[in-house]
């Protein structure tokens, strides 16, 4: 029997309807909005203000202008905060939905149904997810741009299913990724979610390695286009290990690191290396096609350049480097990887070190790769791709591209960087422009993948041409709408403000900022390891903060050390490898983790820093530190 929840409100008044009951099936757990309005004990002169200004806005098309004739300000067409994220002029958002779990990727039937996908596993640190299936069924029936009816379906966790990223319609039916397969529900007509099991389109598909999702679209003619990512960050002979080699060849390209093709209609095709579409792809995460039906995917750059090969780049350019693409998709072509790399300082690619490269200036056999559409910040990571086709945004808008960038973690000890969606505008399927930031303010004052408290992963256009934008970070999905003139230019969203009084009169603040966690962590705070001194926690602190050799230690366990998806929180006092000795951890730290037990990327020798026996020892001191202080 299906488990009935309320899915909590998030709008500013109004009033949300409550459905009438469904007919339960075996496999939906169902959340409904229960009738309430909220500030019902607001002055009536206040509310009779509020559908007064409705009333205006409703009787004329002209509403969105003022008396003068321009266009009125952000404020008066955006009430709210957009859902704690900057938009440009004109822009809008809501929080269509809250807390539904790890959402990926989305679809939009033409009825206004969202379909999402949401996903679970290590990546999450395997936490509990919401109860029920892992695909979700949204609608919004009351057009506030909030969904009132959330129904979940397919399995769940219960039976042993991790859920998935990929999702896509194609002639009334709905496919989804779950586990190593692609399934098809039928959907009934005026229904929201589907109640007979699903054919099998495809299985087998590879899920071992750093990228087991598989990401999906479907054309027009029913080619089922599948990405799978490759397992290994650069097909080196040790994964992420420093100074190991490539292997020559890279035989993980046979069954990895492309776009396989498969056919939408047939059921019970087996993954196999002969439907390989496309080649060189490390992780292709979003798959798009133009209105002249020309595709497209982004590729997340490969990482650890710095950390791998200290000789041949400085922490800047392994922070910066390589770019992540927007590539056109051919049949038969090859992009590059694992041989080559895009450098975005120089625009080209060039050779990778495991295979012979000496830090970006040779290309060798990279000059006959497939060069990008368009190249962006390293590390950014590109988790979805939409061509604009709607018709509510500006004309600039159209055709252009719209890119979920999730965010960095091989960015240390420099700042982290993407958690942003961004915009970049095509013409006859090339770069016309520049790219702006089109919507920011998803990680909120912490950019890591720890702290954030947003990160973008999915993007769907609805019927009536909104955007819909999903976070797998705490489960929000945004709805963004526009409200301006139809001849409004291409702009970029406003930078986030770190400080939320920053704004208020004579609020006068350092250039730098103000840090309230600045000494949180203080050296006086910690204790001192047996055979250490308080000087080597303090040496050991400004080591794992990158102050010093460059150390990317923050990268994977959080500047706050609490841990991340790429590596352990180290102020737990749980140790997973050795005994959590000054000695344990300093054998850890010298050798790496190669092949982790809980966590998906290899940890190198030292981090892949380069440390003096003094330096290893203070890290190893404030590790041991940060795990034995009171309350750790």
């Amino acid at each position: 029997m299906d488990q009935v929840n309320f899915l909590p409100g998030t709008d500013n008044g109004g009033a949300l309807r409550q459905m009438e009951p469904r007919k339960p099936t075996n496999t939906m757990h169902v959340m409904r909005e229960p009738l309430f309005i909220r500030g019902w004990m607001a002055p009536c002169a206040a509310i009779s203000v509020r559908i007064l200004g409705v009333l205006l806005l409703a009787a004329s098309p002209s509403a969105a202008q003022d008396a003068g004739g321009t266009a009125a300000t952000a404020a008066e067409r955006c009430p709210g905060d957009n859902g704690a994220i900057t938009l440009p002029p004109g822009f809008c958002a809501t929080v269509f939905a809250d807390h539904v779990g790890h959402a990926r990727q989305m679809v939009v039937a033409p009825n206004g149904v969202v379909y999402v996908n949401t996903w679970s596993g290590t990546y999450y640190r395997n936490d509990t997810p919401p109860p029920g299936g892992f695909l979700l069924a949204l609608q919004d029936t009351t057009g506030d741009g909030r969904a009132d009816v959330v129904v979940r379906f397919g399995p769940g966790a219960d039976s042993g299913n991790a859920g998935g990223t990929g999702i896509a319609l194609y002639k009334g039916a709905l496919y989804a990724e779950t586990n190593d397969r692609i399934v098809r529900y039928p959907l009934s007509p005026g229904g929201i979610a589907p109640s007979a099991p699903p054919d099998v389109i495809v299985s087998g598909l590879p899920l071992t390695g750093d990228h087991p999702m598989h990401p999906f679209r479907i054309d027009a003619e029913g080619a089922l286009y599948v990405d799978l990512g490759s397992a290994t960050n650069s097909c080196q002979v040790a994964n992420r290990m420093p100074n190991s080699p490539g292997i020559q060849p890279c035989t993980e390209l046979e069954t990895r690191a492309g776009i396989w093709r498969y056919d939408a209609n047939r059921t019970g095709q087996r993954f196999s290396p002969a439907e390989r579409f496309a080649t060189g792809l490390r992780n292709g995460e979003g798959i798009a096609f133009d209105s002249a039906g020309r595709m497209f995917v982004t590729q997340h750059g490969r990482d650890q350049l710095r950390e791998n090969w200290p000789r041949l780049y400085t922490p800047k350019q392994g922070a910066d480097e390589p770019a992540e693409e927007l590539l056109q998709l051919e049949r038969g072509a090859d992009y590059g990887w694992p041989y080559c790399y895009f450098d975005l300082a120089q625009h080209k690619l060039v050779l990778a070190p495991e295979y012979g490269g000496d830090g970006g200036k040779a290309v060798g056999p990279c000059a006959d790769k497939r060069a990008p559409v368009a190249a962006f910040p390293g590390h950014w990571a590109p988790n979805d791709l939409l061509l604009y086709d709607g018709r509510q945004f500006p004309a600039a808008y159209q055709g252009g591209a719209f890119i979920a960038f999730h965010g960095s973690w091989n960015r240390a000890p420099l700042p982290q960087g993407g958690y942003n969606v961004v915009f970049q505008p095509l013409a006859d399927g090339k770069a016309s422009g520049p790219f702006v930031v089109f919507a920011d303010g998803f990680a909120g004052a912490v950019k890591e993948p720890g702290q954030a408290a947003h990160r973008p992963s999915g993007l769907a256009v609805g019927p009536d041409g909104a955007l819909y934008i999903s976070d797998d970070q705490r489960g929000r999905i945004w709805r963004v709408s526009y409200r301006g003139p139809a001849t409004a230019a291409i702009a970029a969203a406003p930078a986030p403000s770190s400080r939320t009084d920053s704004s208020a009169p004579g609020a006068a603040v350092p250039p730098e900022g103000i840090h309230p966690d600045a000494g949180s962590q203080a050296a006086g705070a910690l204790p001192t390891p047996p055979g250490a001194t308080s000087e080597e926690v303090a040496l050991g602190r400004r080591i794992y903060e990158g102050q010093i050799a460059s150390a990317p230690c923050a990268g994977c366990h959080g500047t706050d050390a609490k841990g991340s998806p790429l590596g352990p929180d180290l102020t737990s006092g749980q140790w997973i490898w050795g005994d959590g000795s000054l000695a344990a951890i300093a054998h850890t730290i010298t050798v790496g983790v190669p092949q982790p037990k809980k966590y998906g990327p290899p940890m190198p020798p030292m981090g892949g820093a380069q440390l003096t026996p003094s330096e290893l020892s203070a890290v190893a001191a404030y590790v041991w530190a940060l795990g034995h202080r009171s309350g750790g």
